[in-house]
């Protein structure tokens, strides 16, 4: 069942605009620890990295169903990858709180990211499943 669909268009020159102006403050502001270590060990894609990073990040404060409010923040969406390499998000803070609440009992929330750029435009696309929780589990005796 899904809980929730977001996606967002970002134009990579405005973020480029927005990385020569602000720098290191607007770095700080929107994304984790994670992200910037991700994003500047890719010179040549340095902005795309950054971009499509910020488009997950609107997209999904849209799946939320909040936006960038009610305690659901830049930093509280951090896109991260999986050993297979396939990104998703990782919620903390205000963000996770409110998925926490969105969440029905018997169910665990599933969140699915796809990132795209093809220049000038970087793409992100939300979809936050609920997924029951097996009840009955028995495992094989060894």
């Amino acid at each position: 069942m899904i809980l929730g669909i977001g996606t967002d268009l970002v134009d990579i020159r405005r973020i480029a605009k927005t990385l020569e102006r602000h720098g290191e403050r607007f770095m700080q502001r929107v994304f984790t620890p994670v992200e910037i270590a991700r994003c500047e060990r890719r010179p040549l894609l340095r902005v795309a990295s950054y971009a499509k990073r910020f488009a997950a990040k609107e997209a999904c404060s849209k799946a939320l169903g909040t936006g960038l409010r009610g305690g659901v923040h830049w930093r509280a969406m951090g896109v991260i990858n999986l050993p297979s390499g396939k990104p998703t998000l990782a919620l903390t803070d205000g963000a996770a709180e409110r998925l926490t609440r969105l969440t029905p009992a018997g169910h665990v929330a599933a969140i699915d990211l796809a990132l795209t750029d093809d220049f000038p435009w970087a793409q992100a696309f939300v979809v936050i499943s609920l997924v029951p929780i097996a009840k009955d589990i028995v495992l094989p005796q060894s």
